[in-house]
């Protein structure tokens, strides 16, 4: 019951203080099992559950916007939709440009995939332009080379075209489980960044604490655990 009420106090809470009609939900759309697009051609995958979720919590219509990684900070920024949900951490250089909510996602490890016999990462590392994993591997002494989307990284892997690939576990789990023993995990998993958070425009503070409020019911009564468990193998202690 105390649960009951709480959401329809956030709802009432929104419907007084979120002026647009409807919020737009930024995201990829090629990050699975984070989001990634489905055979219906729909927005899919932990975040996208999550997402409708949390818009149901605090009374929001909600549709979702696809838009590519290098250039989903500025669209942001510029009104092209409200808010970021695509599997971004949270990061100080980002905070300087947007706003986030609190995690939803803890700090997920992140691995070397590299080519079935392959004992180290090596000394040429591909990673995704503009990610944690790409100013990782910079920092680290390595070569990077950076690609505009996921895929295009494993497939330089494949080619030969670098040693491995750095990018979030959980992305890299089911791409090496079905590689046929083409692709493997080398080296030990890395500790980078915070957790994951909803981008918002600094301008939108009461779409923010909106957002911020629903995740919090969803961290009390366990379904952001259960569901951060059910697609990324996480327990979240939440």
């Amino acid at each position: 019951m105390k649960k009951i009420i709480l959401a329809a106090t956030i709802a009432a809470f929104v419907a007084g203080s979120v002026a647009a009609d409807t919020v737009r939900m930024g995201t990829e759309g090629a990050y699975p099992p984070y989001n990634f697009i489905n055979d219906d051609g729909e927005v899919d995958g932990l975040e996208r559950e999550l997402g409708d979720r949390l818009c149901e919590i605090a009374g929001l219509d909600c549709v979702w916007v696809v838009n590519d990684w290098d250039s989903i900070i500025p669209n942001l920024v510029s009104g092209n939709y409200d808010t970021i949900i695509a599997g971004m951490s949270i990061t100080d250089e980002r905070d300087e440009v947007i706003d986030f909510t609190q995690e939803y996602i803890p700090s997920d490890p992140s691995a070397y995939v590299a080519l079935a016999g392959a004992d180290s990462a090596g000394d040429v590392v591909a990673a995704q332009s503009a990610t944690i994993q790409a100013s990782h591997v910079a920092s680290s002494g390595a070569t990077v080379v950076e690609f505009a989307s996921p895929d295009e990284t494993v497939a330089a892997v494949r080619s030969g075209e670098v040693d491995s690939v750095l990018a979030d576990r959980a992305f890299l789990a089911d791409i090496v489980a079905d590689s046929n023993g083409e692709l493997v995990f080398v080296g030990d998993n890395v500790s980078i960044g915070g957790g994951v958070g909803i981008g918002v425009r600094e301008s939108d503070g009461d779409l923010k604490t909106a957002l911020n409020v629903a995740i919090d019911v969803m961290k009390a009564d366990g379904t952001l655990n259960e569901m951060v468990k059910r697609w990324l193998d996480i327990d979240a202690n939440y």
